[in-house]
């Protein structure tokens, strides 16, 4: 009785203050107080009352756990280095490691997979193309030089 008590009048304050910001031609503020009004008569009328109670002494009770219970604190450990290792198999991916897959048996009767044949990446100065340019990395921003040359930057 005393919920349903307390609830209405925060709505109703709620409403009244919605109502002042509407007056003083505020109408996007009155509708935001109008909003958050409506909360508590909504909840009390749902039945969620008794359920955010519970679930606060819930929290609180793990809260006081997470203090004084060595468990917990072995949780949040693994959790951690759990977090610690997808983040860093993420990060090493993106770097462009490699994964090395199983071998799978070949199929009866199948024909056996022969391994792709990469050629060698033929030298620079071998090839004689580029034997007056330096081989530092950055031939591919050979135009971009050559314009920014002819511009004077």
């Amino acid at each position: 009785m005393l919920t349903a008590a307390i609830s209405f009048l925060l709505t109703a304050g709620g409403v009244a203050v919605a109502g002042l910001r509407a007056w003083r031609r505020r109408f996007r503020s009155a509708t935001r107080w109008f909003a958050v009004a409506l909360l508590p008569a909504g909840l009390y009328l749902t039945g969620l009352f008794p359920l955010a109670s519970t679930i606060g002494r819930e929290f609180a009770d793990w809260a006081t756990r997470l203090v004084f219970d060595p468990r917990v604190w072995t949780g949040l450990v693994l959790l951690g280095v759990s977090a610690a290792l997808l983040l860093a198999t993420r990060w090493s991916g993106r770097r462009g490691a490699v994964e090395s897959s199983p071998e799978r048996p070949a199929a009866a009767g199948a024909a056996p997979e022969r391994p792709a044949v990469t050629q060698a990446p033929k030298a620079a100065k071998a090839s004689g193309k580029q034997a007056g340019k330096r081989d530092d990395g950055l031939g591919d921003f050979a135009d971009i030089e050559e314009i920014l040359r002819k511009r004077g930057i």
